[in-house]
């Protein structure tokens, strides 16, 4: 039997392991979407709500996965809506692949209807790899190459198929002048041991063994090298602190774990940073440098990526290599004086005494009165509920603040966000296609308002619709209703000296539990603080998706580990001039600050 175009490319797909497909169907896929009836161990579609939410489940199945995440949209518009999910793919560095269809070739060039020029469109998000199929002979060398472009420098890459090619009859590239063959589909890509040189190990080890007070900064690029960090800060006594990205690498548990670095870090992440004399950082670009030690403290960098290595910080040796088999080389390497010992117990002692007294006032903080509930409280009653196989999801807003505080991840959890893009609107679709890279662990999503608005009500649908697929039902999607877009009215107030406008950022208000409850599926409703943890628990013991509808007080203010001067300055300026909450803002703000030099037991 003759195979198609279409029919090659699914059975291709399925070679390279992939199982599903997020996308939304329009004319010029229709080959590929009719197909897929047609290939029985091929990948499964899964429909979204729209081509934006393909992308990001696309981004959310490969961050929890570990594999390529495949999106598939049609020409022009849905070309487009992509977008957004794939330059989220490509500043986070995941593994991505867009299917596009495209005006079939005899329609090209005339200004045919939802013709745009998709190579100019898509070539700084698909920088990696970008190539349209003219004829049957090219899809399995430019296929090939975008996933395994995509998987070895997890990137997202785009294959461009017109809509007449994905029915042409297929053939294979033959032993003839400019036919390019193509080998087959090899599950792994990429990884495995890279190692720097020998004498860049020494001298990193020379550095970090003159350290007294070591700090550690891990992200993402540290994940499934755990052991390792642990390894070398126990041997140089380090407080290790974690960039957003790199939040599940480490438990919150662990006494010289300072927690997030940065804006919406920890105050202990802080004072690590300001007092260390020696600075490692392992597979992290944090783009805000004000937020590690000032220049002129020593420092070594680690990276798998040469391109990014050195550019946060003025390192004095940066090693090129895989996190795991680094951080082991180096660790072997260290031989730490004598006369170093004492003054790194010492600053081992003195960090975990600052993130002990951390967590209390971080329990204080949540326990703060509000109107009618503290968000901080929130993510502070999820913490000992959560599973320990959970993967957790936070969006963009006010949620991240929270999230990169108050969770307390265990060992077993996995969790996630937009780190480098920070759009809003992609914690529900990470969830959803996390449910369906994992689909035997439970599922949180940290949503605000305004991306639950955005991008968040229609995508319960999808979870609705295939949550009957996933071993284990619960998909848990929080929402922080306080009716504001709450994180951008701060940003207002401490950045610009404005106040709140209510015209560009309140909220219509709706019930999001009602929602939930109107397509069927479990809503609850909390106003009362003391029905916090209650209702965790029973939205985690649900048996199917839950939207669980808490009403916050906007006016709880996300203060930073260290208030600069002017954003002081800006934040009162904002709130003397005819701020409409400016009351509550002072009361809550004042309340909140006031914790972190009171008396705490935990």
């Amino acid at each position: 039997m003759v195979q198609n175009v279409a029919d090659h490319l699914l059975r291709r797909l399925s070679q390279w392991g992939v199982t599903e497909i997020f996308g939304y169907p329009g004319d010029s896929v229709n080959g590929l979407v009719a197909q897929m009836a047609e290939v029985d161990d091929g990948p499964r579609f899964v429909q979204s709500r729209h081509e934006e939410m393909s992308a990001f489940e696309a981004v959310g199945y490969a961050k929890f996965g570990g594999g390529l995440g495949v999106c598939m949209a049609t020409g022009g518009p849905g070309a487009v809506h992509l977008l957004n999910g794939l330059y989220d793919a490509k500043l986070d560095h995941v593994p991505v692949l867009a299917l596009v269809g495209q005006a079939s070739r005899s329609a090209m060039g005339g200004a045919y209807q939802q013709e745009i020029d998709l190579h100019s469109l898509f070539k700084d998000v698909s920088s990696a790899f970008l190539e349209t199929v003219n004829v049957p002979e090219q899809l399995p060398n430019v296929l090939d190459r975008a996933v395994r472009t995509a998987l070895s420098e997890r990137a997202p890459t785009t294959v461009i198929i017109p809509a007449d090619v994905q029915e042409l009859d297929y053939s294979p590239p033959q032993h003839a002048f400019k036919h390019v063959p193509s080998s087959a589909p090899d599950r792994v890509v990429g990884g495995g041991t890279v190692l720097p040189p020998e004498s860049e190990l020494d001298r990193a080890a020379e550095v970090i063994d003159a350290g007294e007070r070591v700090a550690v900064l891990v992200g993402q690029g540290a994940r499934g090298a755990a052991e390792e960090v642990l390894e070398l800060a126990d041997a140089t006594g380090a407080g290790i602190a974690k960039a957003l990205l790199g939040k599940d690498v480490l438990p919150d548990a662990l006494p010289q774990v300072t927690g997030s670095i940065g804006l919406l870090g920890t105050k202990p992440s802080w004072e690590l940073m300001r007092d260390c004399d020696t600075l490692l950082i392992v597979g992290s670009n944090l783009p805000y440098s004000q937020f590690l030690p000032p220049f002129g403290r020593r420092a070594v960098e680690i990276d798998i990526d040469p391109r990014y290595i050195g550019m946060r910080y003025p390192t004095e040796v940066n090693l090129v290599g895989d996190a795991a088999s680094t951080l082991h080389a180096l660790s072997e390497r260290l031989n730490p004086s004598a006369e170093r010992s004492k003054g790194r117990r010492e600053w081992r002692a003195t960090v975990e005494a600052n993130v002990r007294r951390w967590w209390s006032v971080l329990d204080a903080q949540a326990e703060v009165g509000a109107d009618p509930v503290n968000p901080m409280l929130v993510i502070r009653e999820l913490s000992p509920r959560l599973p320990d196989d959970a993967v957790v999801t936070a969006d963009s807003g006010s949620v991240t603040n929270w999230y990169a505080r108050f969770l307390r991840l265990g060992e077993g959890n996995r969790a996630s966000l937009s780190g480098t893009l920070a759009t809003m609107g992609c914690a529900v679709p990470y969830a959803v296609g996390a449910k369906f890279a994992v689909p035997d662990r439970p599922a949180v999503a940290l949503v605000g308002d305004g991306a639950m608005q955005m991008n968040g009500l229609m995508e319960m649908l999808t979870a609705r619709r295939y949550q009957d697929l996933w071993q284990d039902p619960r998909l848990v999607v929080c929402v922080l209703h306080n009716n504001d877009l709450n994180q951008v009215t701060w940003e207002l107030r401490a950045m610009t000296g404005s106040p709140k406008t209510p015209y560009s950022q309140d909220l219509p208000d709706m019930s999001y539990a009602g929602f939930a409850e109107a397509i069927g599926l479990t809503g609850i409703r909390v106003d009362r603080p003391q029905d916090v943890g209650p209702a965790w628990d029973r939205a985690l013991a649900a048996q199917g998706p839950v939207v669980l509808d808490v009403r916050c007080d906007g006016d709880v203010p996300p203060i930073p580990p260290q208030a600069e001067r002017e954003q002081v300055t800006d934040t009162l300026r904002a709130l003397l001039s005819d701020d409409p909450d400016r009351v509550g803002v002072a009361a809550r703000g004042l309340a909140t600050k006031i914790q972190e030099f009171l008396p705490h037991r935990r």
